[in-house]
């Protein structure tokens, strides 16, 4: 082999070791983008009912902090609502104010309520889920507002 085939030879050695870095820094890009964390505290405004993180109804929940949240997880919260109002009330559940906007897409809220009627002053348990998609982009932190209300 001559020194022009040791010249080619030597820049493609480097060409692959530059390949072969960017491949890897890519991949740990991708790494690190799966272990975003997310802050957030949410907002909880009750319509004729009361929302309590005890079942005696003492101490009545005004935010939730969720903590940080991964991707593709979920996280559960305990509340209890009481019927606050003097007719029984069914319950909804809503979520408004996200910020970002676009966080809405990436992650929702749900709860384990089955639509039973709730007495005037009756107290039920109900369990809300934070899921966040895998898929999330474009959100570090967020919030929203929870709303609950009792309609009869």
């Amino acid at each position: 082999m001559g020194p022009r085939g040791l010249v080619l030879t030597a820049a493609f050695v480097i060409t692959v070791i530059s390949a072969i870095f960017v491949l890897l820094n890519g991949m740990v890009f991708g790494t690190l983008l799966g272990r975003v964390t997310l802050p957030n505290i949410g907002s909880v405004k009750a319509i004729g009912v009361g929302v309590y993180w005890d079942s005696s109804c003492s101490n009545q929940v005004t935010s939730i902090n969720w903590g940080t949240v991964q991707p593709g997880s979920t996280k559960d919260m305990n509340v209890y609502i009481k019927n606050e109002g003097n007719a029984p009330e069914t319950l909804s559940l809503e979520t408004q104010n996200w910020s970002p906007a676009i966080a809405s897409t990436y992650i929702g809220l749900t709860w384990d309520y089955n639509g039973q009627v709730l007495n005037v002053g009756g107290v039920i348990q109900v369990k809300l889920t934070l899921s966040v998609l895998n898929a999330i982009e474009g959100v570090t932190n967020f919030s929203f507002d929870i709303v609950i209300t009792g309609s009869g």
